[in-house]
C-alpha cells in the first residue's frame, strides 16, 4: 500500500489526543497486517518515534518502502463534533509528504494486489506504471479536494483500478449523478468491478459488476474517534483478499464485512489503540456479530410474504 504517515492531534466528544499514530498508511497496514503481509511504502520525518517504526514492524509490515525524509512528519490537527461522520480539519502541516514521491522496491514491484490510499492522483498513476506485472486487484481511495482539482487525471486512473473507495458524497461529486445507485452505475461503465461507498456510522455499500452488497456498520455504545475508520475498512478488506486470494463475488462480499469489523475496532478508542493490541479471538467474534446482525431465514416453497390482500 502506498499512502501517509502522520501524527495528528484529535479533539471529539469523548475527549481529546495529541500526537498520536496516525495516517492512511498506518491504519490500513496494521488493519490488513492482521489477515496477510503488507509492504507500505510512504514517508516519515526525523522526528518519527522509533516505538512506532518497532510497532509496524511488530505487526509483521514490512517497511523497506519507508523512507525517512529531512524534516518532521505529516501533521494534522482536527476535531469531531455530535456528527460523528465529518471531521473539521483544524491545522494541515504536510511537512515531508509535501514533497512525496513514491518509489517502490524492487520487492512491492510484483506484489499481487495493490492499495493506492489518498494522495494525488498523478502519485497514484506513478506508483501503478511502477508495478509490474498489473497486480491482480487495484484499488484506490480518494477525496472531494482532488475531484475539485485533479479530476481528469483521478478518472483517468480509474479506468485503471479495479475498485475505488469513496464516500457518499464524493460519489455524486465526481459523476454529477444524484442517485447513489445511478453514480455507481455511471462509474462501473468506466471500467471498474466494484465501487465501495463507504457511509460512516451505517457502514458500506459494495456495487459490483455483478452484485450488491450492503455491510452494516457494527452498533457500537461508544464512538471514540472515527479517524482511520475508512483507511482500517479497506485494509480489512484488501487483507481479507490478499489472505484467501480470491477476487470472487463472495469472497468480496466476505471483504467487506472484514473491513466493516477492522473499522468498528478502530473508532473504539483514539488512534491505533485498538488496532495494535487485537486478538483473533476478538477479530472472529466481531465477525461473526456481523452475521449475526444480518441473518435471516428466507421464507421456504416460493411463497411471498403474508400481505393482506385487500379488494378496492
Amino acid at each position: 500500500m502506498v499512502g501517509s504517515v502522520a501524527y495528528d492531534s484529535v479533539e471529539t466528544p469523548e475527549g481529546t489526543n495529541r500526537h498520536q499514530l496516525g495516517g492512511s498508511a498506518t491504519y490500513f497496514s496494521l488493519a490488513a497486517g492482521y489477515f496477510t503481509h503488507v509492504g507500505v511504502v510512504a514517508v516519515v520525518g526525523k522526528d518519527f518515534a522509533a516505538r512506532d517504526l518497532h510497532l509496524l514492524k511488530e505487526h509483521g509490515v514490512d517497511v523497506t518502502g519507508l523512507e525517512a525524509g529531512n524534516g518532521d512528519t505529516f501533521r494534522w490537527t482536527g476535531k469531531y463534533t455530535d456528527d460523528m461522520n465529518t471531521a473539521i480539519t483544524i491545522e494541515t502541516r504536510l511537512n515531508v509528504f509535501e514533497h512525496f514521491r513514491p518509489s517502490l522496491p524492487g520487492s512491492h514491484r510484483g506484489a499481487p494486489y495493490l492499495f493506492l490510499a489518498n494522495i494525488s492522483p498523478d502519485l497514484q498513476h506513478s506508483v501503478l506504471d511502477q508495478m509490474s506485472p498489473r497486480p491482480r486487484l487495484v484499488a484506490c481511495d480518494s477525496m472531494n479536494l482532488w475531484i475539485d482539482i485533479a479530476k481528469p487525471r483521478l478518472l483517468a486512473l480509474i479506468e485503471n483500478v479495479d475498485v475505488l473507495m469513496i464516500n457518499e458524497a464524493e460519489a455524486r461529486q465526481l459523476t454529477g449523478v444524484r442517485s447513489l445507485v445511478g453514480a455507481s452505475e455511471w462509474l462501473l461503465k468506466r471500467g471498474l468491478k466494484a465501487l465501495v461507498v463507504k457511509r460512516g456510522e451505517y457502514g458500506a455499500v459494495v456495487f459490483h459488476r455483478d452484485f450488491t452488497f450492503a455491510a452494516p456498520a457494527y452498533p457500537l455504545a461508544k464512538v471514540v474517534d472515527p479517524t482511520g475508520a475508512g483507511d482500517s475498512f479497506a485494509g480489512g478488506f484488501m487483507g481479507y483478499i490478499a489472505a484467501v486470494d480470491d477476487t470472487g463475488t463472495e469472497a468480496m462480499r466476505r471483504a467487506a464485512v472484514a473491513g466493516s469489523v477492522m473499522a468498528s475496532f478502530t473508532v473504539e478508542d483514539f488512534g491505533v489503540g485498538r488496532l495494535k493490541s487485537l486478538t483473533a479471538a476478538e477479530i472472529n467474534a466481531r465477525f461473526s456479530a456481523f452475521v449475526e446482525l444480518t441473518r435471516f431465514h428466507p421464507l421456504g416453497g416460493g411463497q411471498g410474504l403474508p400481505l393482506v390482500r385487500r379488494v378496492a
